[in-house]
């Protein structure tokens, strides 16, 4: 039987449950699942001295164990304290209170409660001794000095509550300690030691806010004098290394309700010239206003400029070569500023020269100069000066890896204007030979044009060509020149020179020129030749319609053939069918003009007919993507090499037919 027994108790599962129950569930669910309700115990009524000692006896034991276990804990003896003065043992409540603070003596809310305690039962003296040990352990605890004062003013001690706040003055508590003394001295109207609590505060707390309170409370009680006072021992005693805006706009309103106007003015000025920018934004906004309110116009305006003048310096000190904040502040500096400050900001800018020789950077840079050249000359009218000026820019630019024709050019008509035209010749001709550029070959020709003197034009414009023979307006107005001067051979000598050069920038335009030489110059022959010549370089489709447009005003059949030989050169080479169908339009359109029925029936029934037709998209991967339409043309050679097309064309219309119905 034993054997069976053990047998059936062997657990044969080891394996874990699938629900594990932790130890603390099971705790909660106990407790959760107590049925019995522990009812309270019944109040009793005491009836007589003996049952009252019995239960006093209780509740000590009670109280007394609970302290033997946990003696830190503050609850258990303020509740034995309270419960003792419930009871009208003082003596007791007090002896509890005494053992407490023997265990936690820096527990706030023992004192309070003790304190309290004895101020309730009005027990003075032991509340003012408590208060006396309370501040003296823990002077800190602001709470304990705001009851003590609180317990004398109440009291109507008045001279022991300024004794106290005087006590806890010395330990130089927060601003609101402060507060508290300055306004319980003005609730008894004692303003002459309120100004001493005010003397003493602003040294120990010395903010800004703390020296306009002083000076407020000053003109709140009609004393202006010394409000201003203050205010000026305040800005004495900041410097100028910690002056605020705030203390400059509360010193200027302040002023401003004295009806001191210009007072009020001066204080603005003096805090703008101190105060850095960055801080003296509300100081602006402030200054503003004023001038509005209380100046003129001129007022108004010298605000915003000195507004801007320190914002744009604010920038330019961040960044030196923020150049165009280099041009705001020049531009105001000029509008109401002298000559010589106008100078100084000039030259603080073109100190600043960009750090590399890329000439990106240097392009806002070199208008500096510009600017400060042209205000020597137009505004200044000093000529010498603008030159000099002239000549330093052309120092500091890198001319090894860029130059500025404007600069040069400019400088050589300042030299002009200084009549003094030999000067302005060589400042070009050495900004040809270290820098050529072409704008400087345009510029120097277009001087020595005004002056007339042909013959250096010549010459630059042979110079020009060495330089860069593959520019095509250089060739165009060399030719116009010699044209101008009545030397047409010259100029048709020039443009053979230039169409027989291997490399050109514009040729179609240069071809274009000379063309309209040749009919300028009634030279019919000269330019169908020269339209041979170009086609022999190229069939471009408006080269064709060019020479047929020509051989239109000439003659009707040599137009016509020019047409012929056009589309059949274009069918040839199977040029884009866009460029046969302009070919074959423009021939359509001369013949209308030009032609008869026949001709234009003939020209009619070569043209192509357009068709609309769908091809698939090819994607930038290579992919294929949707489809899409586009327009085709089908000429009628085409439809007679191609058989299929006519099939296809019948096929088509009876689709429309048969979609149609009958």
């Amino acid at each position: 039987m034993a054997s069976k027994q053990a047998k059936m108790g062997k657990v044969k599962n080891k394996a874990p449950a699938e629900m594990q129950i932790t130890a603390e569930q099971l705790l909660r669910e106990a407790k959760e699942r107590q049925l019995e309700v522990v009812a309270p115990p019944p109040r009793q009524k005491i009836s007589d001295p003996e049952e009252l000692a019995e239960y006093r006896l209780k509740k000590r034991k009670e109280f007394e164990d609970n302290i033997r276990k946990n003696r830190v804990l503050v609850t258990n003896w303020v509740k034995y304290a309270q419960w003792e003065d419930s009871q009208q043992e003082l003596e007791r409540a007090r002896s509890v209170f005494e053992r407490a603070l023997d265990v936690v003596h820096r527990n706030v809310t023992v004192w309070l409660k003790y304190a309290e305690m004895e101020m309730k039962r009005k027990q003075i003296q032991h509340a003012r001794n408590i208060w006396d040990r309370a501040v003296s352990i823990m002077p800190r605890a602001n709470q304990f000095w705001y009851k003590y004062t609180y317990m004398e003013e109440m009291l109507g001690n008045v001279a022991g509550a300024r004794q106290v706040f005087e006590r806890w003055m010395n330990w130089e508590p927060d601003e609101q300690a402060w507060f508290s003394y300055i306004k319980m001295e003005l609730r008894y109207k004692e303003v002459p030691r309120a100004r001493q609590v005010y003397e003493k505060f602003v040294m120990v707390h010395p903010d800004v806010k703390n020296w306009i309170r002083y000076a407020r409370f000053e003109h709140q009680h009609g004393n202006a004098t010394s409000a201003r006072g203050v205010f000026e021992r305040a800005v004495e005693f900041f410097g100028d290394d910690h002056l605020e805006s705030d203390l400059f706009v509360a010193f200027s309103r302040f002023e401003e309700q004295q009806k001191e106007y210009e007072r009020a003015r001066v204080i603005y000025k003096y805090a703008l010239d101190r105060l850095p920018n960055q801080t003296a934004q509300d100081l602006f906004s402030n200054y503003t206003r004023f001038e509005k309110r209380f100046g003129d116009r001129r007022g108004v305006e010298n605000v915003v400029v000195s507004k801007r003048r320190f914002q744009y310096e604010e920038e330019v000190k961040a960044n030196p070569c923020n150049y165009d904040a280099w041009f705001d502040l020049l531009r105001l500096t000029e509008e109401d500023s002298s000559v010589d400050a106008v100078r100084e900001v000039y030259e603080r800018a073109i100190a600043n020269v960009p750090p590399s020789v890329e000439k990106r950077h240097w392009r806002r840079y070199i208008y500096l100069w510009i600017y400060y050249a042209m205000y020597e000359e137009v505004i200044a009218e000093d000529r010498d000066r603008a030159q000099q000026v002239y000549k330093a820019a052309l120092e500091v630019i890198p001319h090894r890896h860029f130059t500025f024709a404007k600069v040069w050019l400019m400088a050589a008509e300042l030299e002009i204007r200084r009549h003094d035209l030999p000067a302005a010749r060589r400042l070009l001709g050495n900004a040809i030979g270290r820098c050529a550029k072409d704008k400087l070959f345009h510029g120097y020709i277009e001087l020595e044009l005004q002056l007339r003197e042909f013959e250096r034009c010549r010459l630059l414009f042979g110079k020009f060509l060495e330089h860069n023979p593959a520019n095509c307006t250089t060739w165009i107005r060399f030719a116009e020149l010699e044209t101008l001067l009545g030397d047409v051979s010259r100029g048709r000598g020039i443009y053979e020179l230039a169409i027989e050069q291997p490399l050109l920038d514009m040729p179609e335009v240069l071809w274009k020129a000379y063309i309209d030489f040749e009919i300028a110059a009634d030279e019919k022959e000269n330019a169908r030749q020269l339209y041979c010549r170009l086609l022999e370089r190229t069939q471009h489709v408006k080269v064709w319609l060019a020479y047929a447009k020509f051989e239109s005003e000439v003659s009707t059949e040599k137009a016509r053939s020019v047409y012929k030989n056009a589309e059949k050169s274009l069918r040839t080479q199977e040029a884009d069918m866009e460029e046969r169908v302009m070919v074959l339009e423009a021939w359509h359109a001369f013949e209308k003009a030009h032609g008869d029925e026949e001709s234009q029936e003939a020209i009619a029934r070569r043209l192509p007919q357009k068709v609309k037709k769908r091809r698939q998209v090819t994607l930038e991967d290579g992919s294929l993507g949707g489809w899409e339409e586009y327009f085709d043309y089908i000429f009628p050679e085409d439809k007679e090499s191609n058989p299929n097309l006519k099939l296809l064309q019948m096929a088509h219309l009876w689709k429309v037919k048969e979609m149609a119905g009958p």
